[in-house]
């Protein structure tokens, strides 16, 4: 029963809630300020949160949660079912869907909870007891607003809008991340942390770009370069390292999220596009340079951080990601390194070589 955000809802009866954002970083990473206004209004409830395994680490040790739930990634559709089906021996009072894709719309239709609420999608808004709206009729939404007003309509209206909150990295990890610094003679510098990639080639800023930037960097003594990026980035790593100025630093692939946050948290800047390794930054007190493509920041804009945002304009934007119309990406790719440069020495407090 869809009643379109008019159910009354006695909170006295929400004792067990379940969340459910299986993937991916920046999107679970989003949740998290929602998660602390439930949590600020239902002290005594049992936070269960739904996600998939290779983003364990950024919910795991949440003291607002009680309890994680973790499916198995990259399951066939069968054994996904059966692993749902395993789960319905728990009723739980409500049910949160963050996200909204075939996977959660599956585990929202089989899970037993006394109320359903989601996102007002086209053809999936039958399975929610409250379909809310994902944004505004006009303008835009950031996607942390969108989650709190799926948690708002059971009475969790903070005063103040809660910052993103991550777990902070195991004294394993901690030390992990000490021994790259002192390895790499980064203690006592200024280190700046470039993601090179970003999953897919619709914010992918280019190898000549990032390429452009380390050498405009490199001119400062008291900058030390960072390479950051996922084992899918190895190609990429190798070419900027080959071609790009000595110094610069490369941990991609070398570290978990937990580790990755730790490492931007010891850091001057970050420079990346619109990511998951952007939300984890935007988690820490490090200043931010981001270059939004297909996205926009109105939806997407590192939360609550102190950070310079790049853009252009385009009428294309924002993009559905699928094909670019004019085959060159020039969104993301016309923002030029020395645009980002000027952007990174403001931040950093440095002058122009």
């Amino acid at each position: 029963m869809n009643q379109k955000g008019k159910l009354k809802i006695d909170p006295t009866f929400i004792k067990n809630i379940l969340l459910i954002r299986l993937r991916r970083i920046g999107d679970i990473v989003l949740t998290t300020p929602a998660i602390s206004a439930l949590r600020e209004k239902f002290p005594q409830a049992h936070l269960t949160y739904l996600v998939e395994k290779p983003y364990l680490e950024l919910v795991e040790g949440n003291p607002s949660l009680n309890e994680i739930l973790v499916v198995p990634a990259n399951q066939s559709r069968r054994d996904f079912i059966r692993w749902l089906w395993r789960q319905r021996k728990k009723t739980y009072d409500i049910l949160i869907d963050f996200h909204g894709g075939p996977r959660a719309s599956w585990t929202t239709f089989l899970a037993k909870a006394k109320i359903k609420i989601g996102y007002k999608i086209k053809y999936k808004s039958f399975i929610y007891d409250l379909a809310i709206p994902r944004g505004r009729q006009n303008g835009y939404f950031h996607s942390v607003e969108s989650h709190l007003n799926l948690v708002r309509v059971l009475g969790a209206n903070p005063s103040t809008l809660p910052p993103l909150y991550l777990p902070p990295a195991k004294n394993e990890e901690k030390e992990k991340v000490n021994n790259l610094l002192k390895e790499n003679n980064l203690q006592g510098c200024k280190p700046v942390v470039i993601h090179i990639s970003a999953g897919n080639q619709f914010r992918n800023w280019g190898e000549k770009n990032i390429l452009t930037l380390c050498q405009l960097l490199s001119r400062h003594p008291k900058l030390k370069i960072i390479l950051i990026g996922s084992e899918e980035d190895k190609k990429a790593e190798k070419a900027l390292l080959s071609k790009g100025p000595p110094g610069v630093v490369s941990m991609v692939g070398k570290l978990n999220l937990r580790e990755l946050r730790e490492l931007i948290s010891f850091s001057s800047l970050f420079v990346g596009p619109d990511s998951g390794p952007m939300h984890i930054a935007a988690s820490t007190q490090t200043p931010l340079v981001v270059y939004f493509g297909p996205t926009l920041p109105a939806n997407f804009a590192p939360w609550q951080a102190k950070a310079l945002l790049l853009e252009k304009k385009f009428d294309c934007r924002p993009c559905p990601q699928r094909k670019c119309i004019y085959g060159d990406f020039r969104c993301l790719r016309s923002i030029t390194p020395q645009e980002v440069y000027k952007a990174c020495l403001h931040l950093i407090g440095l002058e122009e070589e």
